[in-house]
Parts: structure tokens; C-alpha cells; sequence
């Protein structure tokens, strides 16, 4: 009998001595996995809050690295092209406009270009359209000038007739054309185009994007 067996008990319960490490052994095993779970529960907890911070905050990746103040919104500031194409554009006095009637209907060549004279603008010749257009516009009006004219002096003419159709050709000189078509009654009313060379004249600037100070 071992000197580990109580008294009265016999072999029966006697305790050797490879029993009690293996239980040690087993206990440190289950304490190690514990561990490694609880770690991985703490990551997988950390992770799920990056991911709502993310989506709450719209991506952390955008945000300037300089911190929130570089990250401050932004204002509209106006578009130096929107003043230097205004700048450009001519005003209705530098502009020569021939007049000419496509329609059957006499006398709108000389009313209209005396209308026009009105508003400013100098008129070169007046009569009825030549054969390339005679009886064949159908609209209200063409105006038809060359292509450095489309841009410029058709703008600012159309604002005088806005349902008109531009055109250019290969003519030489800056004088335009103004062809009546059949659709023709007058031109916009006066109130109205100078209200649009005014737009011409101060367009709205178009907004670009700057930092603001923070």
C-alpha cells in the first residue's frame, strides 16, 4: 500500500502519480482557449465598431489627414471664363446686320431693319433674300453669318429674335443676316430682348469650387 492511500481504503483508491499531472495539463489546455475566443471575440467587436464609425461618418478615408480643420466645406467662387467670354461678346452697335425677306409677304425686310436701327443695331442691306432661301425657311427667321459670328454677333442678334436659327458660312467680312421666314410675325418685344443683352452682358458666374477658411 502507498504511503498517499488512506487508512482503510485499500489499493482500490490509490492515487498514482501520472494521474494528478494530467489533470493540471487539461486545465491549462482549457484555460488557453478561453483565452484565444476572448481575443478574438475583442477583435471582432473592435472591428464591428470601425465599420459603424465608417458608415455613420460617411468613410474615414476621405477625411483630410491635416485633421477636421482641412476638411471644412467649400464656397462658390465665379469662373474668370464666364467674365472674359461676356467681355467678348460685342455690343449691338459694332454689329452689321443685313435684312432680307424670304416670304411672300412685302415690306418685313425695311420694318424690321427699321426696328433694329432702334435698338442700336447698324444695318447694311435690306431687300429679299436671294434664291438659296427665297420661300424656303420655314421658321421664323435664319440668322446666318460667319463661324467666328456664332459665338459673338449671332448671339447678341438673337436675343432680338430668340426663335431664330443660326447658321454659318464661308463668307468673308463680320457682317451677319437676318432672313425672314414664313413663321415671321416680329421681333421679341423690346422689354424682353434687353433684358436678355443685359444677361449677355452680366451672366450669372459660374460657380467653382474653393476651400473656405475654418
Amino acid at each position: 500500500m502507498s504511503m498517499l492511500t488512506p487508512p482503510g481504503m485499500g489499493g482500490k483508491y490509490r492515487i498514482t502519480g501520472d494521474k494528478y499531472p494530467r489533470m493540471r495539463r487539461r486545465r491549462r489546455g482549457r484555460l488557453g482557449v478561453a483565452l484565444v475566443a476572448s481575443v478574438a471575440a475583442l477583435g471582432l467587436v473592435g472591428w464591428g465598431t470601425l465599420q459603424l464609425i465608417d458608415l455613420f461618418t460617411g468613410g474615414g478615408a476621405k477625411a483630410s489627414a491635416a485633421g477636421p480643420k482641412a476638411d471644412c466645406g467649400t464656397k462658390a467662387s465665379p469662373s474668370p471664363s464666364s467674365v472674359t467670354k461676356a467681355a467678348a461678346l460685342p455690343k449691338p452697335g459694332a454689329i452689321t446686320v443685313n435684312v432680307y425677306n424670304a416670304t411672300p409677304r412685302s415690306g418685313l425686310a425695311k420694318d424690321t431693319a427699321d426696328e433694329l436701327k432702334k435698338r442700336g443695331f447698324k444695318i447694311g442691306d435690306v431687300g429679299n433674300a436671294s434664291k438659296d432661301f427665297d420661300k424656303k425657311v420655314k421658321g421664323t427667321a435664319v440668322l446666318l453669318g460667319p463661324p467666328s459670328a456664332l459665338n459673338t454677333s449671332l448671339t447678341v442678334l438673337a436675343t432680338q429674335l430668340t426663335t431664330a436659327e443660326k447658321r454659318s458660312d464661308t463668307r468673308k467680312g463680320t457682317a451677319v443676316d437676318l432672313i425672314i421666314g414664313n413663321a415671321f410675325k416680329n421681333l421679341t418685344q423690346k422689354p424682353a430682348a434687353d433684358k436678355a443683352l443685359a444677361a449677355l452682358a452680366n451672366p450669372n458666374p459660374t460657380p467653382t469650387s474653393s476651400r473656405k477658411s475654418c
